[in-house]
């Protein structure tokens, strides 16, 4: 209940419509308990006396009373209709700003089915009880208060049936209601998990088809809807007891109202017309416990929505902005961790562990290691994506901490090793991170990243729709999508995150000629699966186990750290092999200098950087095999 008290405080932007509501409910019903008065007066002064005009005139007024609650219901309804669609448009927004908010570890943690039941199927649960079942659970009290207090003023004697009948009524569906309330946070509980089904299915569907999974997935979202139909019947069972109940017990409290009420007629202390009227009285005194499985269900769904949806609101983000945060002007680019060790749960073992670098303005840093060693750890830290545990990161010196985030990220351009992009044009997704961009720059953008080309084919050009996820496009075209919108920033600092990883060779060339012109100038870190896209970086770092275990250009690294030459013979074997396939075909291969790329060799990457050399594995220099033209 404490929930719905909280979720209340949404119905104070909506107020004065909240009591034009509430006024024009306390009048509708004002015009339904006065009807019975009429009733009596028909009976008693009209056909008891023989009076016509009596019955004409009540009988008016009753028609004016039925049109006056009608009117009143009507402004009621729309009043509470607006109050109730603003209400969820403000619970969706404030949910959804604070999902925004909540840092990455908060994400990682969640479940994204979960998430939108609680933006969508719990605020409409929230919505329908703030917005509609509280008045309705007002209205309900006031007619059964004003049907109660007629009750006695027309005859007390036979109030006292509804003073015994009308508690033991209320604490027979209160021990009911007790034991349905627990049971709607489960129903929303396994709705979302339904909703997370779903969600995974539809985003892996290529992968459940490719690997023929449909049965599977099938039986997982069957076993899921199973679960949430076994608990609403559950419900169902416990709320078909209320309406036999109720009519059981108004048919006993009107056979007793008649029982006494009749001996009462029959030696006149009771008039025909008191007693038709009293009866009216009681009815409506019980209509509010009709609607009593209606509020029930209301407000139990909307206690155990109203809880979910504060579970969020009240979460904390990990990663908080300082009252007092720093501008941070155009910055230089020098990005240091200091003692940097960081676990991604309090108890959980460190995945980065007193890290220490520093990268100069306009420097290439490379970090290489094997899955797990941190290397994703180290650049998510950067744009403070999540807080260290031990140490600090600086940019120009200044702890990122004490900066505000949004003016860190507007300096930072990140393409990730997934990339995302959005349903809407090639143009929008490209100016995604600014908006306001000029035609001009978008296309530039685009140029740089390799991507005008092939944008250039399609019938709409920029306008292409891309559909959701950008399906309509391949990996490597989405690929340099995601690295124009990065460029389109013009970031003092970059981020690529095996960023050629989703392109073919011919396209990489391209791009990392781009990335080389692009990446003067800016302090650049680069996750790489392959040496070659990194050799001439101003420093490879290479982690393992949440270490840095060697550290230098690629010569010093050759000489002095055994992991990086490991990594190196394996990729140059590799890299033998598809020479020796595509000699066979009559390819042209060897290590090339600019101009010249293989269909099947593998292209070095840095002339941007400094000047390309060939290395053998004592990183002596050795002799092209093919001169320049």
């Amino acid at each position: 209940m404490k929930h719905l008290l909280r979720a209340s405080a949404f119905l104070k932007a909506y107020r004065w419509q909240a009591v034009g509501a509430f006024v024009c409910l306390l009048l509708a019903n004002a015009a339904s308990l006065i009807q019975p008065q009429f009733t009596r007066l028909i009976v008693d002064t009209g056909i008891g006396t023989g009076n016509m005009r009596t019955v004409i005139w009540m009988s008016m007024a009753m028609i004016g009373f039925a049109l006056l609650r009608s009117v009143f219901t009507f402004l009621q309804g729309v009043l509470m209709a607006r109050t109730a669609q603003g209400i969820a448009y403000d619970a969706r927004n404030q949910l959804y700003a604070k999902i925004q908010a909540l840092s990455f570890s908060y994400h990682d943690r969640a479940q994204t089915g979960q998430l939108m039941t609680r933006a969508t199927s719990d605020v409409d649960m929230v919505q329908r009880f703030v917005g509609n079942g509280f008045l309705m659970m007002i209205g309900a009290a006031v007619m059964m208060i004003g049907s109660l207090v007629l009750l006695f003023v027309t005859n007390w004697q036979l109030s006292l049936v509804m003073v015994v009948i009308v508690p033991f009524t209320f604490a027979v569906f209160g021990n009911i209601a007790s034991r349905i309330r627990p049971l709607f946070k489960v129903v929303q509980e396994r709705l979302a998990r339904l909703n997370t089904v779903l969600q995974e299915n539809l985003v892996g569907v290529r992968v459940v088809k490719a690997f023929v999974r449909e049965p599977y997935e099938l039986q997982r979202y069957t076993e899921a809807n199973q679960e949430l139909y076994d608990i609403n019947i559950q419900i169902g069972r416990w709320f078909s007891l209320f309406m036999p109940l109720i009519f059981f017990i108004s048919n006993i409290a009107l056979l007793s109202v008649y029982w006494i009420g009749g001996g009462q007629v029959i030696r006149g202390t009771l008039t025909v017309g008191e007693m038709l009227s009293f009866t009216n009285y009681m009815m409506m005194a019980f209509f509010p416990m009709l609607m009593v499985t209606m509020i029930i269900t209301m407000l139990s769904q909307a206690g155990a929505s109203a809880e979910r949806i504060f579970e969020v609101l009240d979460a904390q983000s990990e990663v908080v902005e300082k009252p007092d945060a720093r501008e941070l002007p155009s910055v230089r680019g020098e990005v240091a961790f200091e003692g940097v060790s960081f676990r991604y749960f309090e108890h959980g073992d460190p995945v980065l562990d007193d890290v220490s670098l520093r990268a100069e303005p306009g420097q290439v840093v490379a970090l290489l290691g094997a899955t797990g060693s941190g290397k994703s750890t180290i650049i998510n830290l950067i744009p403070r994506f999540y807080d260290v545990t031990e140490g600090r990161v600086t940019v120009d010196g200044i702890d990122v901490r004490d900066v505000a985030i949004e003016d860190l990220r507007s300096q930072i351009g990140i393409v990730f090793q997934e990339t995302t992009l959005f349903a809407g044009t090639i143009k929008e997704n490209i100016a995604f991170g600014r908006p306001d961009a000029a035609m001009e720059e978008i296309v530039d953008a685009a140029q740089a990243a390799e991507a005008h080309d092939f944008i250039s084919e399609f019938p709409d050009g920029y306008e292409t729709m891309v559909g959701e996820r950008g399906v309509t496009l391949s990996g490597g075209q989405k690929q340099r999508v995601a690295i124009a919108r990065a460029l389109l920033l013009n970031p003092r600092i970059l981020i690529l995150d095996d960023s050629t990883s989703s392109v073919d060779l011919e396209t990489e060339y391209r791009i990392q000629k781009a990335l080389d012109r692009l990446m003067e100038g800016r302090t650049s870190f680069v996750i790489a699966q392959r040496i070659a896209t990194v050799l001439n970086a101003d420093q490879i770092l290479v982690l393992d186990g949440g270490n840095i275990v060697a550290q230098g250009v690629h010569e010093e690294l050759m000489a002095s750290s055994e992991i990086y030459a490991d990594i190196y013979d394996s990729q140059l074997l590799q890299g033998a092999d598809v020479q020796a396939e595509g000699s066979s075909a009559g390819d042209t291969l060897g290590v090339l200098g600019p101009g010249h790329m293989p269909r099947g060799g593998h292209i070095p990457h840095g002339e941007g950087m400094r000047q390309r050399r060939g290395l053998d594995r004592s990183g002596a220099n050795v002799r092209h095999e093919r001169e320049e033209a």
